[in-house]
Formats: C-alpha cells, sequence, structure tokens
C-alpha cells in the first residue's frame, strides 16, 4: 500500500505566490524618495503609502480569509494574484499621490486574498507528518518576497525611476498568475471539501473570543511591532551613524530583512526535532531583547549594530514559523483554520502599523536607546503569549 505524499510542488507554488505577493510590501521602502521627487508627495503622503498594505491587512484579514472559506481558497489566491498585477501596473502610470494610493489600497487586498487563502490550501494538501515543515516553509514568503523586491528596487532605482518598479511587480505577478493558471486550476488536491459553513459573522466572533486564536494574534502582533522597529528604521541608522549612502544603505536592509527567512525554516526543523514551541519563541524572545538593546543603545560599534541586526532578524524568525504551525491546534473547529489565520494577520499587521510609529516617537522624545525600552515591552509579551500557548497545549493534551 503506497502512504500518501505530500505535492511538494504545488506546496512550492502557493509560496511562491506568497512570496510575488510581498513584493507589494517590499516595493515601497525604497522607492518613496522617487516617489516624492516624482509626484511631489509630501512626508505624510509617503507614510500613508508604506502603510497601506498593512492597514488593509489590519482592517480585513478575518473577513477576506471567511470569504475564502467559501467562494474558494483557490480562487481566492488566484484573485488575489491577478489583483495585484492590475493594481501595480495601473499604480505604475498614476499622475498624483492620490491615485498611487488607490492602486495601494487595491494591492494591499490583493495581497490579503493571497496570504489569507494559501495556508489553508497547503493545511489541506500536506500529509500530518510534512504540515510543520509546510508551514514553516510558508513563513518565508514576507521576508523573502518583501527582501527580494527591495533589494530588486534599491539596484534598479539609481538609473530608472519607481515606475519601473512597479512594472517589475507587476511583471511578477503576471507570470505568477499564468503559473498558478497552468497548475493550481487543473490541481484536484485543491478542489474544495464540502463542510457546512455557519453565518460569517457568528464564526468571526467564535474565533475572536477563543483564547488560542488570539494570543496568536497577540503574539504575532507583538512580534511584528518590535521586527518593524528595528527593520523600519535600520536605513535610517545606517545613514545617521556610519554615514552610509541611502542606496548602500536600502541594499543592506534587504540583506538583513531576508535573513529572516532563515529563521522561519529553522524553526520547521526543531520543531520536527520536537523542541517545544514555548522554548522555541520564549528564548527567541529574550535573547534577542539583548540584541535590539545592543542595536540601540550608545557605545556599541556601529558596524557591530548591523552585525547584531542581522542576528536580530534570522533568529526572531523562528517565532512566525513556530506561530503558524500553532494553528491547527489552536483553531476552534478544523474548518475556522483560515479565520484563525486572518486574524493571525491582523494582529501581524497591526503590530506592523504600531512599531514604526511609536519608535520613531521614542526616538523623538529621548535618541535611540529610547527605542529598545519598545522592543523589550513587545518580546515580552511575546513571551507571555508564548507561556500561554503552552499552557493551553498541554491542557488539550490531558484532555
Amino acid at each position: 500500500m503506497n502512504t500518501p505524499r505530500t505535492p511538494w510542488a504545488l506546496v512550492g507554488l502557493l509560496v511562491a505566490a506568497g512570496i510575488v505577493a510581498a513584493f507589494q510590501v517590499g516595493k515601497a521602502p525604497p522607492s518613496l524618495p522617487s516617489i516624492r521627487e516624482g509626484l511631489d508627495a509630501s512626508l505624510r503622503q509617503a507614510g500613508w503609502l508604506l502603510s497601506t498594505v498593512s492597514l488593509m491587512t489590519a482592517l480585513t484579514g478575518m473577513a477576506i480569509a471567511l470569504s475564502a472559506d467559501r467562494l474558494g481558497h483557490r480562487r481566492m489566491v488566484i484573485f488575489g494574484t491577478a489583483l495585484c498585477c492590475v493594481a501595480s501596473l495601473a499604480g505604475a502610470f498614476a499622475v498624483s499621490v492620490d491615485q498611487l494610493l488607490v492602486g495601494r489600497v487595491f494591492e494591499g487586498l490583493g495581497f490579503i486574498a493571497v496570504t489569507a487563502a494559501a495556508p489553508a490550501l497547503l493545511l489541506r494538501i500536506a500529509q500530518p507528518r510534512d504540515q510543520r515543515l509546510v508551514m514553516a516553509l510558508w513563513t518565508t514568503y514576507m521576508p523573502a518576497g518583501a527582501g527580494t523586491m527591495m533589494l530588486i528596487a534599491a539596484l534598479v532605482l539609481p538609473g530608472t525611476s519607481w515606475r519601473v518598479v512597479w512594472l517589475v511587480a507587476a511583471g511578477a505577478a503576471a507570470l505568477m498568475l499564468a503559473a498558478l493558471l497552468l497548475r493550481a486550476v487543473p490541481a484536484k488536491e485543491f478542489d474544495p471539501i464540502p463542510a457546512r459553513r455557519h453565518p460569517v459573522l457568528a464564526e468571526m466572533a467564535e474565533v475572536a473570543t477563543s483564547g488560542g486564536p488570539l494570543a496568536i494574534a497577540l503574539c504575532f502582533a507583538a512580534y511584528s511591532c518590535c521586527w518593524f522597529a528595528v527593520v523600519g528604521f535600520l536605513p535610517t541608522l545606517q545613514v545617521e551613524r556610519l554615514g552610509f549612502a541611502t542606496s548602500t544603505a536600502a541594499i543592506v536592509t534587504a540583506l538583513v530583512t531576508v535573513v529572516n527567512a532563515l529563521g522561519n525554516l529553522s524553526a520547521g526543523w526543531l520543531l520536527h526535532h520536537r523542541v517545544p514551541r514555548v522554548a522555541m519563541i520564549a528564548g527567541a524572545a529574550v535573547s534577542m531583547a539583548f540584541c535590539a538593546a545592543g542595536i540601540f543603545v550608545d557605545g556599541v560599534p556601529d558596524l557591530l549594530r548591523l552585525v547584531l541586526a542581522g542576528v536580530y532578524s534570522m533568529v526572531i524568525g523562528v517565532v512566525p514559523g513556530a506561530l503558524f504551525t500553532a494553528i491547527p491546534l489552536h483553531a476552534p473547529r478544523p474548518d475556522l483554520a483560515g479565520a484563525s489565520t486572518g486574524l493571525l494577520m491582523q494582529g501581524s499587521n497591526i503590530g506592523a502599523l504600531l512599531g514604526p510609529p511609536i519608535t520613531g516617537a521614542l526616538v523623538a522624545s529621548g535618541g535611540w536607546q529610547n527605542a529598545a525600552w519598545l522592543t523589550s515591552t513587545a518580546l515580552a509579551v511575546v513571551v507571555a503569549a508564548a507561556l500561554f500557548l503552552h499552557w493551553r497545549e498541554r491542557r488539550r493534551l490531558a484532555a
């Protein structure tokens, strides 16, 4: 009797779709100076261009995940990729900041459509023995996608403009859409499984009032808050303290972002070798609190700060891998795993929205060393949420 196998080619296809969707996040930060020059955008407008994708995810994550449960996860991934393509292509020809902001709204909707629907498909097609590894692979979509696009933008921008970056993102989404239509549409593994659905608001309330998904979302929010606090201000740190050129700072920041994927992958390996989830999350958080302090406080050699930033990004990357693999254990019901993923995405992006402005306010009030207070507090929340999840898992196993 043949043992069922995980279709790794389809897993790779979905992870690639997530990476391409994350291009919409990574293309904006390096492009802001070019956008401000070309469209005469203010600093406030530039801030909205950065945060619009995160804002859309923070507002609509669980609603779109529940919509995917009803309309079909495969359809939602394809629709989201198409929306990213069209919105990015239209944005490349925007003649005003307002038009570009409208495009960013639709890019945000495309991004969350892909990233909220894909995990449910991955959990469906992965064999139980491979689920932890598959979900760890999935968590690389953000650092791999955003970091790669930041690197491409940093290399392309000096000789061109932000419009070329938008066209590159649109072209990548078009190629991804073609791959999905050719490979995902005929894949029987993606066929929907009949399930009895409850009213949308009832399912949203069931997930939002369940301790496990709430703790996962809170933990991810705190993680995102302190990660974006470091990565978001790393270019400024390099320019102000090390005297790096803006393009060099963008490349270094992109590389720091990409190494976060190594931590994501190591989470799957650690879980496969039975390392407890709480040990992974708490261990990473405690060690990273000291690492973040070294990045921000005075008296640390400047180049050492960059090394610490890379180590910080890589080690703390185990947290998303540990949390995504916890969703099947903590979802109120198996058919609410998608909605629980949507809540996680909302938490993640709320943290991404809050981290940079709080860091900016702390730095403005008392210098760079004040930013260490935010990272230390956020990482303490990560540890507390991990301990609660551990207690909940032990109680379920005992039952």
